[in-house]
């Protein structure tokens, strides 16, 4: 026989990592970023290559049909051709024609453009002695500058695009073409790649998590809001088994045989919870029935010192008994939750103890309200002040508040509990070591009642032995924790 009211787990919550919703949720997510974010870089990195590739293409054209004995020799030295009066911003500039090469040193060259450049060139046979490219926004070339303004001025532009405009991407690649002193400069105009190709992927990715999510969402919710009804059942009935009703299956159809399966096996455990409250009540009644016969029996003994220890032999059991089936019944207490002053309640069973001339101290308490049973309560305070007075000579209450708790502490003078046994000590019929069970009797059900009483009520029994200075155990704390009413 095991002692009741175990701890339950917390009920799912949907907005935590933990929850069955999160876990699923983060899981999607890191492996979606994982996937788009690999998938991303290869299709930027195809996309990049080939929008570059497709500048150089503009500006080898360019090198190709502007230069002298090309298809359209419109090379002008010295200063590039502006673009046609209120047309668009030149997307490439003319071929220019410089001595001086347009590349300053601390300028970064673009070493793989080149190579394709050259590539590129040497299949058109153009035959080149040098070739340099950099990358430069449109207000840091001259030419390209100068260019722009005026085609701003012809259409009478607003600075902010102006200035948008002198921000943007440009191309420049210079070629000294062999047996030339000159060099050719080709200039394109755009926008950087990463401002193209970015904006799209990041779009893209957004539009993905937004429909994945919706979708993943929609099916943990159907599978999630019946399994946390479920689960919200399991915790009223395991606080109270006399839940009526059976909870409707929902959700997915694993889902409902799981439903189906706990309602069945819930109406199970009621039907053997009802059958063992009707075993025990004809155990106590037939019990009872005989050991009242044996009270009325033994006052035929004539030895007065066998009729006592008859007659307190009869009560030892008669206290087992109700305290076996005190056991048995608190899991399904019949009586409701009534408020309480829980201050009250303890002063009350602590004047009974005083009343009889027993050690019992009311210490410091205050006045706390809770929703509990007082019946039980009772009972749980009589068995901790006892067993205080039977092992410690006299019990010191007290009661205060601990946050949302109310704390009852009986502390006693007695020799305490070993360390490695307090736990096995609120177990059933387990009794401590002789030095201190050894004159007191009983069965061992005391602090497992105890014990039961304050999980019925979603508290705690708490045993600590108290210590001196020295670290000797100079008595026992029982800690009895309600929850207090708000």
């Amino acid at each position: 026989m095991k002692c009741l009211g175990a701890s339950l787990p917390r009920p799912l919550s949907f907005l935590r990592p933990r929850s069955l919703m999160g876990q699923m949720m983060w899981a999607v997510a890191v492996a979606l970023l994982l996937v788009q974010g690999l998938g991303a870089a290869l299709v930027y990195r195809a996309q990049r290559e080939s929008y570059e590739h497709g500048m150089l293409n503009a500006a080898a054209m360019s090198l190709l049909t502007e230069r002298p004995g090309g298809s359209r020799p419109t090379l002008m030295r010295g200063r590039p051709f502006g673009p046609p009066l209120g047309g668009p911003p030149p997307r490439r500039f003319r071929l220019e024609s410089n001595a001086a090469l347009p590349v300053a040193a601390a300028e970064r060259r673009d070493r793989d453009a080149e190579e394709e450049l050259r590539a590129i060139l040497a299949e058109q046979s153009f035959a080149i002695e040098r070739i340099e490219v950099v990358h430069r926004t449109i207000g840091a070339d001259p030419v390209a500058r100068s260019g722009v303004a005026f085609h701003a001025r012809v259409r009478d532009m607003p600075p902010d695009m102006i200035h948008d405009m002198m921000a943007q991407h440009l191309l420049v690649v210079a070629v000294k073409p062999q047996g030339q002193s000159d060099w050719l400069i080709a200039r394109v105009r755009s926008p950087r790649a990463e401002r193209i190709l970015l904006g799209p992927l990041i779009l893209q990715t957004l539009m993905i998590y937004i429909v994945l999510f919706g979708a993943v969402a929609l099916i943990l919710r159907r599978i999630t809001r019946p399994l946390a009804a479920l689960t919200r059942r399991v915790e009223r009935f395991a606080a109270s088994p006399d839940v009526i009703g059976q909870l409707p299956p929902s959700g997915p159809e694993d889902m409902r045989h799981l439903i189906v399966a706990h309602n069945a096996m819930e109406q199970r455990i009621a039907s053997m919870l009802d059958e063992k409250d009707v075993m025990l009540g004809a155990i106590g009644h037939d019990l009872k029935t005989p050991l009242t016969a044996l009270r009325v029996r033994i006052e035929s003994v004539e030895d007065e010192g066998e009729r006592r220890r008859m007659a307190g032999t009869i009560e030892d059991i008669v206290r087992t008994l109700d305290d076996i089936l005190s056991l048995a019944r608190v899991g399904r207490p019949s009586d409701p939750r009534e408020r309480t002053e829980v201050s009250a309640l303890v002063a009350s069973v602590v004047e009974e103890y005083e009343d009889m001339g027993e050690p019992v101290d009311l210490g410091d308490t205050r006045r706390i309200v809770a929703e509990l049973r007082p019946t039980w309560l009772r009972r749980a305070l009589r068995n901790l002040i006892g067993n205080a007075l039977r092992y410690g000579q006299r019990a010191q209450v007290t009661l205060r508040r601990e946050g949302a708790l109310a704390v009852v502490e009986i502390e006693d003078d007695g020799p305490g509990i070993p360390d490695d046994q307090i736990g096995a000590m609120m177990d059933p019929f387990i009794r401590g070591d002789p030095s201190r069970n050894s004159a007191t009797g009983g069965a061992g059900l005391g602090l497992c009642l105890a014990r039961a009483i304050a999980d019925q009520h979603g508290g705690a029994l708490i045993l600590k032995n108290r210590r001196d200075g020295d670290g000797q155990v100079v008595g026992l704390t029982a800690r009895l924790e309600i929850p207090a009413a708000v």
